[in-house]
């Protein structure tokens, strides 16, 4: 497969929102591709400055949150990013999320903000790509969950975006 951004892929670093030790800044600045997640600690001189691609949660409270915080959008790491993905499909939203209660929704909660976030996305310009309700279920199948568990039990977006990694950007067909 090839990877979505372009030239072969040699070091891949993902870097997650939790404590980061001193002086790794460098080794991920010069990886080949960086990835963060929804609000990303950047820490120029612990966790490094560069982003190419932001997996951002597209459910929840907190996705309303990011939506309605302009600044969040002019964010370093969401300006730099060159493709932002969305881990969880709408098919897998609806049928397995939590719904927000009747009060939330009565103040304009909802489980799936997809749709606002793409047209955020693409008003500034950036590639936005959604996994596959399929790429979901393989992951749940790989960490045994299923039935009603389906419905309690996520995989996190640090996993989906391993495996994403993994499947779309270290392999480069030749």
């Amino acid at each position: 497969m090839a990877g979505s951004l372009s030239g072969p892929v040699r070091r891949i670093v993902i870097v997650g929102n939790g404590p980061v030790e001193p002086g790794v800044a460098g080794a991920i600045d010069s990886a080949d591709i960086v990835i963060r997640f929804n609000e990303a600690n950047i820490q120029p001189d612990r966790t490094g400055s560069k982003t190419d691609i932001l997996f951002l949660m597209n459910s929840g409270k907190s996705m309303q949150a990011r939506l309605e915080t302009p600044s969040y959008w002019q964010a370093d790491f969401v300006r730099d990013a060159k493709e932002i993905i969305l881990p969880y499909h709408p098919s897998i939203v609806r049928k397995y999320h939590p719904r927000p209660h009747i009060l939330s929704r009565l103040k304009g909660r909802k489980a799936d903000w997809t749709a606002e976030t793409l047209d955020r996305v693409e008003a500034l310009g950036k590639k936005a790509t959604i996994l596959s309700a399929e790429f979901y279920y393989d992951t749940c199948r790989i960490l045994e969950i299923s039935g009603r568990d389906l419905s309690n039990v996520f995989p996190s977006s640090g996993l989906l975006a391993i495996r994403y990694a993994i499947a779309t950007l270290l392999y480069v067909s030749t």
